[in-house]
Parts: structure tokens; sequence; C-alpha cells
């Protein structure tokens, strides 16, 4: 009797494992709807973009009315990126570091990289 209910917990246990592990992999397939890990980023990256920067740096990554940079010929160089998302620059952009996580500002890296002109 003991035997049974110890095979019947571990029975209980290794499907809910199993259905733990479904269900991640289930996440994870909807937050990257190509399979492509990068793409994800990417997206993530666009969507952060719209909603914190594009006021200032516009919809496609220019505004020519303001002074901020053109993004899509900014520097292939993700420190001086991130530095300078993390800390603002010339007083003129604010600081995002306390606003944007690590994660965040990397997408944002990925979303502006893909975006660059040759």
């Amino acid at each position: 009797m003991l035997r049974d209910m110890y095979d019947r917990t571990a029975a209980i246990f290794a499907a809910a494992l199993v259905l733990t592990v479904a269900l991640a992999a289930t996440v994870r397939a909807a937050d990257e709807p190509t399979g492509n890990p990068m793409q994800a980023q990417i997206d993530h990256g666009k969507s952060t973009y719209a909603e914190k920067c594009s006021h200032c740096h516009g919809p496609n990554l220019m505004n020519s009315g303001a002074i901020t940079p053109d993004l899509r010929v900014f520097p292939d160089d993700k420190t001086r990126f991130v530095t300078t998302v993390k800390n603002g620059k010339n007083n003129k952009m604010p600081p995002w570091g306390d606003i944007l996580s690590d994660d965040q500002i990397g997408d944002l890296w990925a979303f502006i990289s893909s975006r660059r002109k040759p």
C-alpha cells in the first residue's frame, strides 16, 4: 500500500514536471514567433523604442526637427550605446539607467543595429 502511494506520488510529480516544461516551451515559443531568439530581441527592442525613445528620436530612428542624432548611422559600438542610454548625453539626453533594465537596453541595441545604414 505504501509502495502504491509512492508510485502514484512519483507519477503525479513526473506529470507535473512534464507539464511545467511544456508550458515553459510554449511561453518561450510565443515570445519568439519566428523561433529566432535574435528576432525576438529585435522585436522587444522595437517595442521599447516606440514606447520610450521615438518621441525624441523619431519613429524611424531619426527626427529631422530635433537635435537628436540619426540612429540609423550610430557607430557599431555597443559599449558606447549602452553607456549613452544609461548615463544620458551632454545634459540633452536624459539617463535611462534607472528606468530601463540591461535586457531592455540590449534589446534596443539589437533593434537599432538591425536598422543601421551601411
